[in-house]
């Protein structure tokens, strides 16, 4: 029987595995994952503002496994060499077929005059780990000020969703929030309907914005810009757009000019007709995407048939990424704005619509107790 790695638990290894549960006996399928709980993205904003528990936005990927009839193995990956995947102990796992859904890091954050200054938002159990300690540090009265680097949806979303928590637990303890970020606006990426409202919402909750801050460094109380320009900070967390993982170039696999792993519109390795990429670690060269879980979740459909099209020697199937994308970017209490290409809304109706479908999406893949 051939063996099949799938190489993270990302959205799209999730849909591989809920399709595999029906076709035991197809292959010896391993999932190789560092963390056994997976986080579902969206939903973390929700998780640090206190709407959601633990339990509610996280899949756990071993009993998952077990449902499909897989074996899961808690290690981190460091390589590849030949038809074995190499992992951080020194071990080596054989492979007929390997899938890759590592998803992505903070781009910028591996500089290292940063990396010893600041909290990554990824990976999110380390990060729900250093949050859970700063919730400490606020309540002994030992924070003042804390800075969000990224001016992306994931940034605004994050910084938002600290300080309702903060707001929530300590409401007469005054903790300043900051956001930097090396664009000349917050929300690149969504339009300008998008943009004000967030932007009006960032002054209405006195939340200090430094456009073109490129960050250089950090320092004991501070994160320091590229002009030399300092914000005062107790604590820092980097959540920047996406980076790849720097591991991946040392796999020999064909990359991006990004670092991301080049896949061809089957989510095949353009190098390698033995590896499939999927989410934000891929990027398909013939209709470059955002690295995005949306794209993500609709690409695990296809990436499931093709691995079994690829064990059975069957012809592959392409993926066609939408030309629009929903996004449903939170504001930290339960009120978020729905954008769509030139459109957005906004109301307390959005987050409810979009805890709804975050949800609906993490229950599928649950295992009851």
């Amino acid at each position: 029987m051939k063996r099949l790695l799938l190489l993270g638990g990302g959205h799209s290894h999730l849909e591989v595995l809920r399709r595999f549960r029906a076709l035991r006996g197809v292959a010896d399928v391993v999932l190789v994952d560092p963390a056994r709980f997976a986080t579902y993205s969206g939903m973390l904003p929700g998780l640090i503002a206190g709407h959601y528990a633990f339990n509610d936005c996280h899949i756990d990927l071993a009993g998952l496994a077990q449902r499909a009839g897989a074996r899961y193995v808690e290690a981190r990956a460091s390589g590849i060499d030949a038809t074995q995947l190499v992992l951080g102990s020194g071990a080596r796992l054989d492979f007929d077929l390997l899938s890759i859904d590592v998803g992505s890091m903070p781009a910028g954050v591996e500089t290292p005059t940063i990396a010893d200054n600041v909290i990554p938002i990824r990976p999110v159990t380390a990060f729900l780990h250093r949050w859970a300690t700063l919730i400490e540090r606020a309540n002994a009265g030992n924070l003042g000020r804390l800075v969000v680097v990224g001016g992306g949806s994931g940034g605004v979303e994050l910084l938002l969703a600290m300080q309702h928590r903060h707001a929530q637990l300590l409401p007469t303890r005054a903790i300043q929030f900051a956001l930097v970020t090396d664009t000349d606006r917050i929300l690149p990426d969504s339009n300008e309907r998008t943009r004000g409202l967030f932007q009006r919402l960032l002054s209405r909750r006195a939340i200090d914005v430094h456009l073109s801050f490129r960050v250089s460094g950090g320092e004991p109380g501070a994160v320091v810009s590229s002009a030399g320009t300092r914000v005062a900070a107790d604590a820092i967390f980097w959540a920047t757009g996406a980076g790849s993982p720097p591991w991946l170039r040392e796999t020999g696999l064909k990359l991006d000019g990004k670092g991301f792993i080049a896949v061809t519109e089957c989510l095949q390795s353009i190098s390698r007709p033995d590896v499939f990429a999927a989410g934000d670690c891929a990027t398909i060269l013939a209709h470059p995407a955002p690295k995005s879980g949306v794209y993500a979740v609709r690409q695990g459909p296809v990436l499931a048939e093709n691995l079994l099209h690829a064990l059975a020697g069957k012809p592959l199937a392409k993926y066609h990424p939408q030309r629009l994308a929903l996004a449903l970017i939170s504001s930290g209490d339960k009120y978020a704005v729905a954008s769509y290409g030139n459109f957005a809304l906004a109301g307390e109706w959005a987050w409810h619509w979009k805890n709804r479908i975050d949800r609906k999406f993490v229950a599928r893949y649950q295992v009851p107790d």
